[in-house]
């Protein structure tokens, strides 16, 4: 098997969709001796902030001399982003390696019972990061945290980011009902840390920790204003970074008494933390500033807009826009194009973007005053944008995917990865009132 064959049949799989469960994650872990059982994990899940917080992490904790697995997703460019140990991405040997394991076990399950690409990506992490034999894994949710795959583990921490609006469809169209799925990774006697803010979210929280007798830590935004979340000058820009180390922070101190992390160690490895697409900075050879931002909800674009104003108060960028359909695309463009001096709309690269025409309409709407103008991608509005002093791209993580190859940030692939970030979905069944539980539930 190549590798290009290897990410052929991972591909293949994504016809199964995206399924809540963890009945099949078991199943597809237990064929391969249960990986997961021999690592430690950090579990992380939240709307925004989870990779930023993630880094922060891994980052810290390999100062402190520890082999560390992260596990994120989606990724912006290549497959193997979403694997990597001690930041270094898995070799594409061990990605065909174990494609080649593990197909025959996810081909004897059928039916239902088929797992989702993404139940297949989360056991090939475990399994690798196992044989690597990581100290710790920052392991992120992909979608929700109750039935998602991920939570099959049993974490020494769980940490909650924040609770904002976004896949509405899967986890529920209110914040309490967000939270309840976002809260399934709490376990029983875990101890439970969460920067959310949003009153009923935070009660669900509240309630899932106490009836899971789970110590709870709240980081506030007065967390964020002391001590080395607000000395250390972090390369991530923006400041809702500073909460979020605040988080990372409170985490690190409490596993001290089994894993001990000097503040120098902390210190460093927020001064040295990488996470691309997430307002990065991009200064080019022309003289030109760029902004790469993947905020691709109404939380990460509040929060792009409010950076906007605090980072760049006299000088409005150019904005090169592009979103995926299944977001609040509407109310994303009403906030940002009262932001931009001018606008360049663009489709996304997937056949669930929102068209360039019904973008510029909004965002025109929003904006009578601003210039706003359409064009067939990316690499069109790049070069109409030329000349502009100060540009930010934002709408959706795929956009910036696509960005990072274009501008030559990121190795161009031979075969577009992007495509696996694509899934369909099955929403997460309800009854009227309160959430129903699943079998599955851990």
């Amino acid at each position: 098997m190549t590798y290009h064959e290897a990410i052929a049949r991972l591909e293949g799989l994504q016809m199964f969709g995206a399924k809540p469960g963890l009945e099949r994650t078991r199943q597809l872990a237990a064929a391969v001796g249960n990986p997961q059982n021999r690592l430690r994990f950090i579990h992380v899940a939240g709307t925004n902030g989870k990779g930023s917080t993630c880094a922060m992490l891994e980052s810290m904790y390999r100062q402190a001399g520890l082999r560390v697995g992260l596990f994120t997703s989606p990724h912006l460019v290549a497959f193997a982003e979403r694997i990597q140990v001690n930041r270094r991405l898995i070799p594409e040997a061990d990605v065909v390696r174990l494609v080649a394991e593990i197909q025959p076990h996810w081909e004897r399950l059928s039916g239902e019972d088929h797992p989702t690409f993404f139940e297949v990506v989360t056991v090939m992490a475990m399994r690798y990061f196992a044989e690597q034999q990581c100290d710790l894994v920052i392991w992120e949710t992909g979608l929700g945290g109750r039935l998602d795959a991920t939570n099959i583990v049993q974490p020494l921490a769980s940490l909650i980011t924040n609770i904002q609006y976004d896949h509405q469809k899967w986890l529920g169209n209110t914040l309490a009902q967000i939270a309840a799925e976002k809260g399934g990774i709490i376990k029983p006697g875990v101890p439970v840390l969460t920067a959310t803010d949003a009153t009923d979210a935070l009660s669900v929280i509240r309630g899932l920790a106490r009836n899971q007798r789970a110590p709870l830590w709240e980081i506030t935004r007065a967390d964020a204003g002391t001590g080395l979340a607000a000395t250390t000058k972090l390369p991530l820009l923006g400041e809702h970074q500073k909460l979020n180390a605040a988080l990372a922070l409170a985490t690190v101190r409490l596993l001290q008494p089994s894993i001990p992390v000097t503040e120098a160690q902390q210190k460093a490895g927020l001064e040295t933390v990488h996470w691309p697409g997430r307002l990065q900075q991009v200064l080019r050879l022309n003289g030109q500033t760029l902004w790469l931002d993947g905020a691709h909800n109404l939380g990460g674009v509040a929060t792009l807009c409010a950076a906007l104003i605090a980072l760049s108060p006299t000088r409005k960028p150019a904005l090169i826009l592009g979103i995926l359909r299944d977001k609040d695309w509407v109310d994303m463009c009403r906030l940002l194009a009262p932001v931009a001096a001018r606008v360049l709309v663009v489709q996304v690269c997937s056949e669930r973007t929102a068209s360039a025409a019904e973008l510029q309409a909004v965002c025109q709407s929003a904006n009578p005053a601003v210039t706003i103008s359409s064009h067939p991608n990316l690499s069109a509005a790049l070069r109409a944008a030329e000349t502009e002093p100060f540009v930010v791209i934002a709408g959706s993580l795929y956009l910036i995917g696509e960005a990072m190859e274009l501008l030559g940030l990121s190795p161009t692939l031979a075969v577009n990865e992007r495509g696996l970030n694509e899934w369909g979905g099955t929403p997460i069944r309800r009854e009227t009132g309160p959430l129903k539980q699943e079998k599955s539930m851990v």
